[in-house]
């Protein structure tokens, strides 16, 4: 069983408010029987269970599991103080939808609706089944059959030239002072083939920086490699005119490649990775 938490706006710093009234909403009577016994909420035994929680939505809209820390009832609404779990990548509501009876989840209106349901369904093994299920099969390389994102990996995409060393370690710098590890293909040797090392450490980031500067055709192909796994992509480059007309809507860095250009580099990177860590 789970706890599917959705709410109408997006999820607060790990506290958060619903209408009491909406506990228990399209759950089963034998479960309400089960988790509200003398006409209250059990919130100890509610704790016990894995949550996802929702925004409303059937797009892009992003789903975290977590766990109910503590929840109280006052004044007709009741707090939650909850903690998402980093280990487990977020989930687009639409891939959740396409396969919503998996997750016990009947009606497509709980899409819709600000509420609290319990789900008499393992939530994991959903999750199993979905990552397995929406999981690309190239041709070309090989995917593990599940996904192990490592939420503290930054990998950098860029030319195997001498002249980018600069620009790396001022990357490194930035995701380093953001609380993450930093990797650039060429400094792992897992398998014979360098594109089977590239896709792979791609595979398990969970921010890929891909400078375009040159138009380097391999960085433009890892690129592409990243937007189709779903992982944040941040472009940067030295000239605008790098920036292909087709990703030219995703927001990029451009610096100077001298050494304030490149402080300037980290300095912005920086903030962004601490805006998708606290995210």
């Amino acid at each position: 069983m789970y706890n599917l938490i959705v709410r109408s706006g997006a999820w607060g710093d790990r506290r958060d408010v619903l209408g009491a009234d909406r506990i228990f909403e399209s759950t089963e009577r034998q479960l309400v029987r089960q988790f509200k016994p003398d006409d209250e909420p059990d919130f100890e035994r509610l704790r016990s269970l894995p949550c996802l929680f929702m925004v409303e939505g059937t797009g892009d809209q992003l789903a975290r599991v977590g766990e109910l820390v503590t929840a109280r009832i006052r004044g007709g609404q009741a707090t939650l103080e909850y903690r998402l779990d980093d280990r487990i990548p977020p989930i687009r509501n639409c891939d959740i939808y396409a396969v919503r009876e998996e997750f016990g989840i009947d009606d497509a209106w709980e899409f819709s609706r600000n509420h609290w349901a319990i789900k008499d369904v393992d939530l994991f093994q959903a999750l199993l089944r979905l990552r397995t299920q929406a999981r690309q099969r190239p041709q070309v390389f090989t995917l593990d059959e599940v996904e192990r994102i490592d939420p503290d990996l930054v990998s950098v995409m860029m030319p195997f030239d001498a002249g980018f060393n600069s620009t790396y370690s001022a990357i490194r710098r930035a995701a380093e002072a953001a609380g993450y590890r930093c990797q650039r293909a060429d400094e792992i040797w897992e398998r014979a083939e360098v594109i089977a090392d590239v896709v792979s450490l791609i595979d398990r980031s969970s921010v890929v920086i891909c400078d375009c500067t040159g138009r380097n055709a391999n960085v433009f192909y890892e690129m592409g490699i990243a937007h189709t796994l779903g992982r944040e992509v941040i472009p940067i480059t030295q000239s605008e005119a790098d920036i292909p007309f087709d990703i030219r809507h995703i927001r990029h860095v451009r610096y100077l490649p001298n050494r304030e250009g490149r402080r300037g580099l980290s300095d912005e990177l920086q903030q962004r990775l601490e805006f998708l860590r606290a995210r």
